[in-house]
C-alpha cells in the first residue's frame, strides 16, 4: 500500500467518530476511557481486515458515510444490520471486502441497530492522544468528529484479510434486559424508587449519545435531599439527575458527578445500538 494512502470522506453522516479500545488509566485526571462503544464489534472488524485488534477504525452512527479509497484495500464493515455497497456492487456486513483504488463505499442507513464500526487494513492513522486515537466527544480529546471532505491517513497493512466468508449476523432484541449492582448512593432513595427501577419498563429517549442513554419512565423518588459533592463515576454507572430519570453513563461519560448513582449496569455494550424508543428493563438484587 502507498505511504500515501488515505480515506477520503464524501459524506459523513450523523456522526462518525475515529475509535479504538479506548485511554484506560486515566481517570485520575479526569479523562474518561472513551473508545468504541461495542469494543467487540470493532475488534472482531479488526480481524477480519487483517489488523491488530487495538487499530484504529470508525464508528459510525445512523449509516449515511460514503467514503473513497485512494489505493486498493481491504476494508470490514460490523454491527448494526445495513445496507452497503462497493461502488455500485452489494456488499455484506461482517466479511472481509476488498476495495479497489478509487473505489467508493456507502454506509447506508441501518435496518436494526444503530451504529457501524468500519476498519480498513493498517487502520486510521491520526495522531494518538495518550496513547489512543479515540474522539472522547465531551472533552475533545483526540481527532474531532470525521466531516465531509476530510482526509484520514492509513497505516501499513499488518497482515492479511482473514480466511472467512462471512461472520454471523446480530439483531437487536426489541427489550433489552440490563444487569444492575446497586450502589454506591441506592441508599439516596426510596426503597419503592429501587423497586420501581427493578420491576418498570423505562425506554431510550431521544437526547442519547456517546456520553449516557437519557431513559424515560417513572421517576426514582429520593429518600435524603440536598445535594452530593462530585464524586467519581464509572462506565455504566446509572445516575439519577432532578428530574428523577435514570441516566446510563457509556464510553464519553465524565469521570465525576454530583447527583446520586442508584446502581451500575454490568455490561452496557448492548445499549451502543439502542434506538430511541428501546425497551429496558434492568434486574438486580433488591436491598
Amino acid at each position: 500500500m502507498s505511504r500515501s494512502a488515505a480515506v477520503e470522506v464524501l459524506r459523513a453522516g450523523a456522526l462518525t467518530t475515529v475509535q479504538d479500545q479506548g485511554r484506560p488509566g486515566w481517570a485520575h485526571l479526569g479523562v474518561p476511557r472513551s473508545g468504541a462503544l461495542d469494543p467487540a464489534a470493532l475488534r472482531l472488524a479488526n480481524r477480519l481486515v487483517g489488523n491488530p485488534e487495538p487499530a484504529a477504525g470508525l464508528e459510525v452512527t445512523l449509516g449515511g458515510c460514503v467514503l473513497r479509497f485512494t489505493s486498493a484495500t481491504t476494508v470490514a464493515v460490523t454491527g448494526a444490520d445495513t445496507e452497503l455497497w462497493v461502488d455500485d456492487r452489494p456488499a455484506d456486513v461482517g466479511r472481509p471486502l476488498s476495495v479497489p483504488a478509487g473505489a467508493v463505499l456507502r454506509i447506508g442507513p441501518p435496518r436494526a441497530g444503530l451504529r457501524s464500526w468500519l476498519a480498513v487494513a493498517g487502520g486510521i492513522a491520526v495522531e494518538p492522544v495518550l496513547g489512543s486515537r479515540s474522539a472522547d466527544t465531551l472533552s475533545g480529546l483526540g481527532p474531532p468528529p470525521v466531516r465531509d471532505g476530510d482526509r484520514l491517513a492509513l497505516g501499513p497493512p499488518a497482515g492479511g484479510p482473514a480466511p472467512v466468508d462471512v461472520t454471523p449476523g446480530w439483531t437487536p432484541p426489541a427489550e433489552l434486559r440490563l444487569r444492575l449492582r446497586l450502589g454506591p448512593r441506592d441508599d439516596w432513595f426510596t426503597p419503592a424508587a429501587v423497586h420501581r427501577l427493578l420491576h418498570s419498563p423505562y425506554t431510550v429517549g431521544p437526547l442519547s449519545n456517546r456520553i449516557g442513554v437519557r431513559l424515560e419512565g417513572p421517576a426514582l423518588p429520593r429518600a435524603v435531599g440536598g445535594e452530593l459533592p462530585s464524586e467519581g463515576l464509572v462506565l455504566g454507572a446509572v445516575q439519577v439527575p432532578a428530574d428523577g430519570r435514570p441516566l446510563v453513563f457509556l464510553a464519553d461519560h465524565p469521570t465525576t458527578g454530583g447527583y446520586p448513582v442508584i446502581g451500575v449496569v454490568a455490561d452496557v455494550t448492548a445499549l451502543a445500538q439502542a434506538r430511541p424508543g428501546t425497551t429496558v428493563r434492568f434486574h438486580g438484587p433488591e436491598r
